[in-house]
């Protein structure tokens, strides 16, 4: 029986496993030391704020593995040795496989800071990191004040975790606006005062120059490269993640930053493949970066890979770009390409309402009006409405005119579309 052994238990290699099984009779192994069950990561931080336990963010019954003859083994991985097809673990037992997937998503990047080492400095990517968090920020009494350092989309969650449990937060981001190196000024710039609004300390265009240890070795404050002394008792290292593969470097397997991938997901070593956070495609489909750690997209690795290996050879297609997240009370959802500054030839319509919780950015061509993509705060939008839009190339008039169509808010959710489309009418008006 053709043996199966993924290296990670996230959403990719689960995944994988899953669709593995309904689809064969395969021997499957799935190896992880974070955890023993499968947990939904996204949850995380829902997890500290007390609004579910750990085993509520599993999603299946603990005997579902045994049930699917799916084996689970709670070790790390120190070496693959592709040349015998085999996986050394760190307890000493080796397991032989036909074919390897390897799924091991990101860790936390460090820049090599001084002191970015220091006990109460972390990200926010494994269940081990909410443990840590447990035990140097379990409070305002133990943490009197929390620093957090780069403003992506980790960051915000890690900064609305601290103030729920009422620590002071100190955000520094490089960047003129939150996250403005991926979102319009307009748009980034809404979610700084959004962020503010919920008293954390947003200091734009300020970055970390170096950590301070008290006696003991842990964090006591930070240095800006201002000059400026920070003290704190914890620092959230939140610049972004890249692929884990370091027990790699030396298995043959090409790497770069991340596991060199085709479009069937495979390595440059037969019969080894790269799905999820730590896969880096040789040729990236479309505008879509070459990774990408986003939990839908490890999803559908997964999904395409178990195709491949179950007789069907299906390409990686991921479809029209999209995503979501919540920075606080804002919920954000982008579908299609939405850059920081319109791309040569295309130009932005921006909306924003007086409460500035919600707005609307549009990308679109400024000769055949093609819609591009958009960007919705504080307006739930249909996935599969703005797909098929995409799909078919409607205009950016035709969007405009039928954004009601695309809303899913509650019934008594006062709708906006008619102040968008007159706002989009007069911009164009003054565009003529």
């Amino acid at each position: 029986m053709e043996h199966i052994v993924i290296i990670g238990n996230g959403i990719a290699g689960v995944t994988a496993a899953r669709h593995i099984r309904k689809l064969s009779d395969k021997r499957i192994t799935i190896i992880s030391a974070e955890s023993e069950f499968f947990f939904s990561r996204t949850a995380l931080m829902y997890v500290y704020m007390g609004h579910m336990k750990f085993e509520h963010t599993q999603p299946y019954e603990n005997d579902f593995w045994a049930k699917n003859r799916i084996e689970l083994v709670h070790d790390y991985v120190h070496t693959v040795e592709t040349d015998a097809k085999k996986v050394h673990l760190n307890s000493g037992r080796d397991i032989m496989y036909d074919k390897l997937i390897l799924a091991t998503g990101s860790i936390s990047n460090k820049f090599g800071w001084p002191g970015q080492d220091l006990e109460g400095v972390q990200g926010l990517v494994s269940r081990q990191d909410l443990e840590q968090l447990e035990i140097s920020a379990p409070n305002n009494k133990v943490c009197k004040r929390a620093v957090i350092i780069g403003g992506g989309l980790i960051g915000v969650e890690l900064a609305e975790m601290m103030a729920s449990r009422q620590i002071p937060v100190t955000f520094l981001i490089r960047e003129k606006g939150f996250w403005s190196g991926v979102l319009p000024m307009s748009n980034a710039e809404m979610i700084s005062r959004h962020v503010r609004s919920h008293h954390i300390d947003l200091r734009e265009e300020e970055e970390m120059a170096e950590i301070i240890a008290d006696d003991a070795g842990k964090v006591k404050a930070v240095i800006t490269k201002k000059g400026e002394t920070i003290p704190c008792g914890f620092v959230g290292l939140c610049a972004g993640v890249r692929p884990r593969i370091s027990f790699l470097e030396n298995s043959g397997i090409e790497l770069q930053r991340g596991i060199m991938v085709d479009r069937h997901l495979e390595t440059s070593v037969k019969d080894v493949y790269a799905i999820g956070d730590c896969a880096q495609q040789r040729d990236p489909v479309g505008e879509r970066k070459p990774i990408e750690a986003v939990w839908y997209t490890g999803r559908m690795m997964g999904e395409a890979l178990a195709q491949t290996l179950c007789g069907n050879p299906t390409e990686w297609n991921p479809g029209h770009w999209f995503n979501s997240a919540k920075f606080f009370d804002i919920e954000y959802q982008t579908y299609g390409w939405v850059w920081s500054k319109p791309k040569e030839g295309h130009d932005h319509f921006h909306w924003q309402h007086a409460d500035n919780k919600r707005a609307v950015t549009i990308e679109y061509d400024l000769v055949t009006r093609k819609f591009i993509g958009i960007n919705t705060f504080g307006i739930r939008m249909k996935h599969q409405v703005f797909d098929q839009w995409l799909t078919e190339s409607k205009t950016v008039d035709e969007v405009v005119a039928n954004l009601n169509k695309a809303c899913f808010n509650p019934e008594f959710f006062k709708r906006p579309f008619q102040e968008i489309k007159q706002a989009f009418s007069s911009s164009q008006h003054v565009k003529a």
